[in-house]
């Protein structure tokens, strides 16, 4: 029995470790392929770049459950090595995906199942992509963060390039300070890189990429030009310019041809990626809404329901991580009851996510009611969806519809079907998708046709992946992508 034991114990453990070794060879592939060839794995829309070799074997357990296909990090590692040898232009594959359709085909042959599969993706497919100069206006919490993503995403095939930072002021210590708060962050732990001040020049240089600070008050005051920045990009992330007028400041300045507003936006069009973008004329509009990061994270899952299902009408409560705009320690605030401590309370505050969806799916108008719940944790927020269908349902159905929408079609980067049983906010901390769809929390009533639906999201992280998606779609360098 003991040598019984010890030879299943050898043969789990030697399993283990054949995983491993595979691991470590599709680790080494997903850096050579971004940064030599321009190409991004994903495994069923999880990012692969940056992860631990033990994260990499989760998201083949997760894909195995949630996908029901038996893939292995055999398959994927030896899929990533065969893609090296391919001549492609730059493009973004589901390498997880790719896997389970080499078992479900029945395929024997690395090398011909990704010609047949990739046949549109050769080098030749596409003019090379000119990257897109981005000027981040402001640097607060969601500017450092889509800082960090920019500069993780730069190699061949490089789609949006920071160049500078606009702030009110700077000098040495404002710049070591920046640096300092760009290094570390306390909800999503230091930053996987190099960040190196240089005084003289007053710029950051962040993994060998030079970030000019430049100092303004008014946005037309900048002569980007004067910087080497051209035709550029500028993503507004202050929350102090919000309709068209003000924004349109920013088209004065030299070197720039569009603007992004991180915030719902007045007489522009509010746009959820993946959803509504392709409504926008890229070539007439010049400054365009990313919404705001609740409306990222419902409006996703709305339309599903609303597609399949039939939404008559509805009430959205957020429970949302407290901001800065409210106070540490109780203070006077210009809005009711934000001036409360943030950190000791729940405070019931206004939201504009009912309204704003209405920007994205026009036939939800005058069905949705909302409100808002801030909460004292620093980031990571839930929406609750309660619905009333025209459709009667059942769990199982909307918890397929969900299911469907995070594997496949135009929301697979935006909704995550999420299985954990234990789920709280702090474990959706860094999920790349806006809408985190909790399947274990759903409830059905009994006449089925009201639904209760709980949507998590990364209020920060999350929402950041959603501008720079819309961003490369607005400057126009999206690569070629197989989902």
């Amino acid at each position: 029995m003991e040598s019984m034991v010890a030879n299943n114990y050898q043969s789990n453990f030697s399993a283990y470790v054949d995983h491993e070794k595979a691991a470590v060879s599709l680790q080494s592939s997903i850096g050579q392929l971004l940064f030599e060839k321009g190409i991004e794995l994903v495994l069923f829309r999880n990012p692969l770049l940056d992860i631990s070799i033990s994260e990499i074997l989760q998201l083949h357990d997760y894909a195995n459950e949630i996908v029901n296909k038996p893939i292995n990090v055999q398959d994927t590692s030896a899929l990533a090595k065969e893609l090296m040898n391919m001549e492609l232009a730059p493009s973004k594959l589901d390498i997880g995906l790719l896997a389970a359709e080499y078992h479900a085909e029945k395929a024997n042959d690395y090398k011909a199942f990704l010609e047949g599969k990739l046949a549109g993706f050769g080098s030749d497919a596409r003019e090379p992509i000119s990257p897109k100069d981005v000027v981040l206006y402001g640097f607060g919490r969601i500017g450092r963060l889509a800082a960090r993503l920019l500069i993780k995403s730069a190699g061949r095939g490089q789609q949006l390039r920071l160049r500078a930072i606009v702030v009110r002021k700077i000098d040495k210590d404002q710049l070591r300070k920046r640096a300092h708060l760009l290094r570390n962050d306390s909800a999503h732990g230091p930053f996987k890189g190099s960040v190196v001040e240089d005084y003289d020049n007053m710029e950051l240089i962040i993994n060998g990429q030079r970030v000019k600070f430049i100092a303004a008050n008014n946005p037309e005051d900048i002569d980007y030009t004067a910087h080497g920045i051209n035709d550029a990009l500028i993503i507004d992330n202050t929350g102090v310019f919000k309709d068209k007028t003000a924004l349109s400041r920013h088209l004065q300045s030299k070197g720039v041809s569009k603007v992004l507003l991180t915030a719902p936006g007045k007489e522009i069009p509010n746009i959820v990626y993946g959803v509504n973008h392709k409504s926008i004329d890229l070539d007439s509009k010049d400054i365009i809404s990313a919404a705001s990061c609740t409306t990222n994270a419902i409006v996703p899952v709305l339309k599903v329901i609303h597609d399949n299902l039939g939404v008559s009408k509805g009430h959205i409560e957020t429970v949302h991580a407290y901001t800065n705009d409210q106070n540490l320690l109780d203070n006077l605030h210009k809005n009711s009851r934000r001036g409360r401590s943030a950190a000791v309370n729940m405070v019931i505050t206004e939201t504009g996510a009912g309204k704003a969806v209405t920007k994205v799916i026009p036939d939800l108008k005058d069905k949705l009611t909302a409100n808002a719940v801030r909460v004292p944790v620093p980031n990571g927020s839930l929406a609750i969806l309660s619905l009333t269908v025209n459709k009667e349902t059942t769990l199982a159905e909307v918890d397929g519809l969900l299911k469907d929408a995070a594997l496949k079609g135009d929301l697979v980067n935006q909704i995550n079907y999420n299985i954990n049983e234990e789920c709280v906010s702090s474990d959706i901390v860094g999920n790349s998708c806006c809408s985190v769809y909790d399947s274990n929390a759903t409830i059905i009533h009994p006449d089925s046709k009201n639904i209760v639906l709980y949507v998590w999201y990364d209020n920060e992280f999350g929402y950041t992946k959603q501008v720079l998606r819309l961003a490369k779609h607005i400057a126009k360098v999206r690569r070629l992508i197989y989902y």
